[in-house]
């Protein structure tokens, strides 16, 4: 009799915090999907004029708001450019002298350089930003190619035809976040 009531307290005490967990969904969400460097993606973001939503969304499948992080192939920092574009960036976009040490551990500076990027390839690609984020993971002439021969269309709906499996999973992935962090942080 006694571990009956036990057990009852107990499913009474898992349906209240379930029932909790529910009641408070932003804040579970919000702890399973945080937006890190918020001013300095706003300000980038600002001055680039891209959303920072799709800042926030890119530094999440790339780097999960972590610095110091150098990918097998090279890439560095939160929004992991490779040495290569971020040279290309620092140059067109007139910036400072910017070394790889500093794109690896601040993550002011690899969202100033990743968002004039992203920038980059949104104008290149006519302010579409799905093959913007196709660019940003799989270069833009493997995009602009796929778009000039008719592999693929550069909409979302048609994702499934872009050849590269890494960079249609990072497709679908980067808008998942995207489209998370617009529904969590509206003002942002």
């Amino acid at each position: 009799m006694r571990m009956r009531m036990k057990k009852r307290y107990l499913l009474l005490a898992i349906i209240a915090i379930v029932g909790l967990l529910f009641l408070k969904a932003d804040w579970l969400a919000k702890w399973m999907y945080p937006i890190h460097y918020k001013d300095d993606i706003r300000a980038s973001a600002s001055s680039y004029g891209v959303e920072p939503h799709l800042v926030a969304a890119i530094i999440r499948a790339e780097s999960n708001y972590s610095t110091g992080r150098q990918s097998s192939k090279g890439a560095l920092g939160l929004m992991q450019l490779m040495p290569n574009t971020a040279n290309w960036v620092v140059e067109r976009a007139g910036f400072q002298a910017v070394d790889e040490e500093m794109l690896l551990h601040r993550a002011d500076v690899s969202i100033e350089v990743g968002t004039w990027y992203l920038k980059s390839l949104h104008d290149q690609f006519d302010g579409n930003a799905i093959a913007a984020v196709a660019a940003y993971n799989a270069g833009p002439g493997h995009v602009r190619k796929w778009l000039d021969s008719g592999t693929w269309d550069g909409q979302m709906k048609s994702v499934k035809s872009v050849p590269f499996g890494e960079t249609r999973h990072y497709v679908q992935r980067v808008f998942y976040y995207y489209n998370k962090y617009k529904d969590l942080y509206p003002s942002f």
